[in-house]
C-alpha cells in the first residue's frame, strides 16, 4: 500500500473511531464520560509496546546480517515508540486523577510497569549517540534494543500475575469482557493506532532514506568529506 493510501487509511480509520466512541459507545456505569480517554490510552500502549517489540527483532536482523537498514528500521520503531509512550503517561495520569483523584498511584502495577518499560527506553537514544563510530553505535544499540525488547513480554507477564489490582480493568467485567458496543469502538480505534503508527513509521523511514541519498550524493559530488565507518547508522 502507497504512504498516501495508508494515510487515508489512518485518517479515515480514527475518524470513524472517535464517532463510535462519542455517539455509539454507551458511558461507562461508574467512571462515566472520563472512561473514554480509554479508547485512546490502551491502543496507543499497545502499539507502543508492540513497536518496542518490533524494534527489538529488527536489532536482531541487524546484529545477524550487519545490514545498516535493520538498524534504521529498529531505531524508527523505537523513536516512534517512545513518542506514543509519552502520550500513554499523560493520558494515564489523566484518567488515574479522574478516576482516583490522584495524577500517578506508585502501587498500580501497571502504569507503574509502563513507566519503567519507558524510562528503560529513555536511555536508548543517549547510549546510541554517545558513541561516535556509527559501527559501533549500531552494534551497542541494537543489543539494547534486544534486551529491552525481551523485557517488555516479560514486564507485562509480571504485572498479569500481580495480585492488587487498583488499575480500572475495564476487559474483565462480569460476562467476561466488553459490552458488545464498546468492543465495537475499542477494536476500530486500536487499528486506527495501528494504522496511524505505521504510517508514521513509514513516513521516517522515506524521510531518513532521502537523506541519506542527499549526503551520500554531496559527498560524491564533493560537498562533504566522507567519515570511515559512519553509514552503518541512520543519519539522523
Amino acid at each position: 500500500m502507497s504512504l498516501r493510501n495508508l494515510s487515508s487509511a489512518a485518517v479515515i480509520t480514527l475518524t470513524g473511531a472517535f464517532a463510535l466512541v462519542f455517539f455509539y459507545a454507551p458511558e461507562d456505569a461508574d467512571q462515566g464520560i472520563i472512561q473514554k480517554i480509554f479508547y485512546v490510552h490502551v491502543p496507543m500502549a499497545m502499539v507502543a509496546l508492540g513497536g518496542f517489540v518490533a524494534g527489538g527483532v529488527c536489532a536482531i536482523q541487524h546484529l545477524r546480517t550487519r545490514e545498516s537498514k535493520w538498524d534504521l528500521r529498529s531505531y524508527v520503531f523505537i523513536h516512534l515508540s517512545l513518542i506514543l509512550g509519552v502520550g500513554v503517561l499523560i493520558t494515564g495520569s489523566i484518567w488515574a486523577h479522574e478516576s482516583w483523584g490522584h495524577w500517578w498511584v506508585w502501587d498500580e502495577p501497571t502504569l507503574v510497569s509502563f513507566l519503567i518499560v519507558f524510562l528503560l527506553y529513555a536511555c536508548y537514544q543517549p547510549l546510541r549517540f554517545s558513541i561516535e563510530d556509527r559501527d559501533r553505535q549500531a552494534r551497542y544499540a541494537s543489543v539494547f534494543a534486544v534486551i529491552a525488547g525481551a523485557f517488555v513480554p516479560l514486564n507485562f507477564l509480571a504485572v498479569r500475575l500481580a495480585q492488587a489490582y487498583t488499575h480500572p480493568r475495564v476487559f474483565a467485567t462480569a460476562n467476561g469482557g466488553l459490552p458488545p458496543k464498546m468492543k465495537v469502538a475499542f477494536y476500530v480505534a486500536l487499528l486506527g493506532m495501528i494504522l496511524l503508527y505505521i504510517t508514521l513509521w513509514r513516513f521516517e523511514m522515506a524521510h531518513k532514506l532521502a537523506r541519506g541519498k542527499l549526503r551520500a550524493l554531496k559527498r560524491r559530488l564533493g560537498g562533504e568529506d566522507v567519515l570511515v565507518g559512519r553509514s552503518a547508522a541512520p543519519q539522523l
